[in-house]
């Protein structure tokens, strides 16, 4: 499973590969329907491959929690994000047995058991252990072009 350049991206639907970087943000596509995006550096991105589920002891990476559900129904589809709230806490105990469940939100687990559907539907989530090699990277790539972006709007404004 190779999530290091799939992002959810704050008030767009769904999940965006990111392709390309470009002087204002960077170019994703769409999981759901395939069309490019432009997002500029303001918006609000968030690399799965950064995510954590709060548990008890630790904070469990998001890819753990998708192979936990890949290994419970065989990398099959899990239950539908639609399904009543207990249904989904009891479902999620299951995937996850010791998360925190003061902060953990059944608007979180909703969220997860989507994204984990839509990677699965793609055929991005598999069993084998998590492939994270580049995410500390990317995120420090995209911030040093914030960085840079600042930078210029600073000299060019005096």
């Amino acid at each position: 499973m190779n999530i290091e350049k799939i992002l959810s991206i704050s008030g767009k639907p769904g999940l965006f590969e990111l392709k390309i970087q470009t002087r204002s943000g960077f170019v994703a596509e769409s999981l759901l329907d395939g069309k490019k995006i432009t997002v500029g550096m303001r918006s609000n991105v968030s690399l799965l491959s950064e995510i954590s589920i709060y548990t008890y002891s630790e904070e469990k990476p998001l890819a753990d929690v998708f192979r936990a559900i890949a290994l419970k129904e065989n990398e099959g589809p899990a239950i539908s994000h639609k399904e009543d709230n207990l249904a989904l806490l009891s479902y999620f105990k299951e995937v996850l047995p010791d998360y925190d469940e003061d902060r953990v939100y059944v608007s979180d687990i909703k969220k997860i058991i989507n994204w984990y559907n839509l990677l699965q539907s793609k055929g991005l989530i598999s069993k084998e252990e998590p492939k994270i090699e580049n995410a500390e990277a990317i995120k420090e790539q995209v911030v040093e072009e914030v960085k840079e972006k600042k930078t210029t709007k600073k000299t060019t404004k005096k």
